[in-house]
C-alpha cells in the first residue's frame, strides 16, 4: 500500500460527486477541516473490526441501521437517542434469537451526502440539480438552494461531532442497560396485534430473571450496563473524507476519520473510480454494496483492491437485490467469493431494492418486501452452506410513517401523516422492531438446524 495517498482519488474518474463553482471556498474548508480532530480513532475501527471478523464466521451478527440521509434542520438529541434506543432493542432480540453478540453500527454521524439516479429534477416544467444531501446543498426546490456549498462540511462535522458525543454517553453511561432495554421492549409486545412475538419476549424476560437470581447482574454490572456502539456512512463526498484523514500513529496506516465504518455505494464501485481508489487504502473495514448489475468479475477485482491482504473484518459485502430477485443474482456472487477464497461477511440491506411509488405519489416500502428478502438471503445462504451475517436496515426511532405494513398497518393512505425523510422512507420504531423478531426467528432456526447437524 506504499503507493496510495489520501488524494490519489483525485485523479481517477469521479462520479456522484458536486462540482464547486468557487475553488478558493473548497480549498478553505478542506484545509480547516485538515486540523480539526477526527471523529473517531484507529484502536475503535480496529476493535471493529475484529468483531465484523467474528461475524463473517458466524460467531457474531452485525445490525446496521439508521437515517438514509442524516439532515441538519431535524437534527435533535431525542432524535439520537431515540434510534439508538431502538437499536439497543433489535440487538437484544437478535441476540437472544443467535445466541452470538450482536455487532450495532448506525447509519449516524456521517450520513450525509446521497447518490442520485439522476443529476436534475424537474418540477412543473423547472429544471434544477438534484438534492444531494445536506452537507453538499438543500431540499428547497430553488435555484440558489441547489448550489454546492463547501461551508456545509463544517456543519456536517459539527453536528457529527455532537452526535459522537452523545452516542458515547449513552454507550457507556447507563442508558444501554440491559433491563431497560427490555423494558422498553415488552411495552411493543402489550399491543393486540404484536402478540406473537410476546413469547419470545417472556423468555428474555425469565432469562434475565434467571441471571439477577444467580448473582450473574453484581458479577457483570458494568457488561450489561455498557455497549460498543459503531458510526459508519457512504464515502461518498471525498473533499470530506480526505479532509479527516490521519495516519495511525500507531501503526502508519491511514485511517478514515470521519466514521468507524465507509461504505461505497452500488452506483460508485467502479474498479478503477476514486471511490474504490480512496477505500482501498485506508484502514477502516469498508462495506460494499452489491447490487443486481454487480458481475463476478467486477466483485473479485473488487475484493483484490479493497482486501489485498485477505483480511477477515475488513470488507463487508451488503447484498441489495429486491425481494423476488435474490435467487437470481446471491449465488453467483457467493460463488465468485468462493473461487477467490476471500474472507467476507455477508450481510442484507432489505431497503434499497425495495423502493416503490404509492398510489398517493409518496416514495415507500412494503414492510413485506423488507422482510421477504431478508428470508430469501437467509435461504440462499442456508442452501450455501454460508454465513448470513448481518442486516442492514434504514430506519428512525421517531414514529414516522414512511413504510407500509407491519402490526401498526401503515397503510398507503396513512403515508402524509408523518412522512419526515429528507431522501428515502424509513422503518419506524415499531417496524424495525418487529423486523429484528422475525429475523431473530430466522437465526434460532438457523442455530438450531447447525445444532442438528453437528449432533
Amino acid at each position: 500500500m506504499n503507493d496510495w495517498q489520501k488524494s490519489n482519488w483525485r485523479g481517477k474518474p469521479r462520479i456522484q460527486m458536486p462540482d464547486y463553482t468557487d475553488q478558493a471556498a473548497l480549498n478553505a474548508v478542506e484545509g480547516q477541516l485538515s486540523n480539526y480532530p477526527p471523529l473517531v480513532f484507529a484502536g475503535e475501527a480496529r476493535k471493529l473490526k475484529s468483531q465484523l471478523a467474528a461475524a463473517s464466521r458466524g460467531e457474531a451478527f452485525l445490525l446496521q441501521g439508521g437515517d438514509c440521509a442524516e439532515s441538519f434542520e431535524q437534527f435533535s438529541a431525542n432524535g439520537i437517542r431515540d434510534t439508538f434506543k431502538v437499536m439497543l432493542q433489535m440487538a437484544m432480540v437478535l441476540t437472544y434469537g443467535a445466541k452470538v453478540p450482536v455487532v450495532k453500527v448506525g447509519r449516524m454521524a456521517g450520513q450525509f451526502a446521497k447518490p442520485r439516479s439522476a443529476p436534475t429534477e424537474t418540477i412543473d416544467g423547472v429544471e434544477l440539480p438534484s438534492y444531494r444531501g445536506d452537507i453538499i446543498n438543500e431540499l428547497d426546490f430553488t435555484s440558489e438552494a441547489r448550489i454546492p456549498d463547501p461551508k456545509k462540511m463544517l456543519q456536517a462535522y459539527t453536528q457529527a461531532a455532537a452526535t459522537l458525543n452523545l452516542l458515547r454517553a449513552f454507550s457507556t453511561g447507563g442508558y444501554a442497560d440491559v433491563h431497560q432495554v427490555h423494558k422498553w421492549t415488552l411495552g411493543f409486545t402489550e399491543g393486540e396485534n404484536a402478540a406473537k412475538y410476546r413469547d419470545m419476549a417472556n423468555r428474555i424476560s425469565d432469562t434475565l430473571d434467571f441471571m439477577r437470581a444467580a448473582g450473574v447482574d453484581s458479577d457483570m454490572a458494568h457488561t450489561l450496563q455498557t455497549v460498543d456502539f459503531y458510526t459508519s456512512h457512504e464515502s461518498l463526498l471525498l473533499e470530506y473524507e480526505e479532509a479527516l484523514t490521519r495516519e495511525d500513529s500507531t501503526s502508519g496506516k491511514w485511517l478514515a476519520g470521519s466514521g468507524h465504518m465507509i461504505w461505497i455505494g452500488d452506483r460508485t464501485r467502479q474498479p478503477d473510480g476514486a471511490h474504490v481508489e480512496f477505500a482501498r487504502g485506508v484502514l477502516n473495514p469498508i462495506g460494499l454494496k452489491c447490487g443486481p448489475t454487480t458481475t463476478a468479475e467486477d466483485l473479485k477485482v473488487l475484493m483484490a483492491k479493497l482486501n489485498p491482504e485477505n483480511e477477515a473484518g475488513r470488507l463487508t459485502l451488503i447484498a441489495r437485490f429486491g425481494a423476488g430477485q435474490v435467487a437470481d443474482h446471491l449465488p453467483r456472487l457467493i460463488k465468485a467469493v468462493e473461487e477467490e477464497g476471500a474472507n467476507v461477511l455477508w450481510t442484507c440491506d432489505a431497503m434499497h431494492g425495495n423502493t416503490i411509488k404509492s398510489a398517493t405519489g409518496y416514495k415507500t416500502r412494503p414492510f413485506q418486501s423488507v422482510l421477504t428478502e431478508v428470508q430469501e438471503f437467509f435461504q440462499i445462504h442456508r442452501a450455501e452452506g454460508t454465513v448470513p451475517g448481518g442486516v442492514h436496515f434504514e430506519m428512525t426511532g421517531q414514529d414516522v410513517t414512511e413504510c407500509t405494513g407491519g402490526v401498526r398497518a401503515v397503510t398507503e393512505e396513512d403515508l402524509s401523516a408523518r412522512y419526515h425523510t429528507a431522501c428515502d422512507p424509513r422503518l419506524n420504531a415499531s417496524q424495525s422492531l418487529e423486523l429484528a423478531f422475525l429475523v431473530a426467528e430466522e437465526l434460532s432456526t438457523l442455530r438450531q438446524e447447525k445444532q442438528a447437524k453437528a449432533s
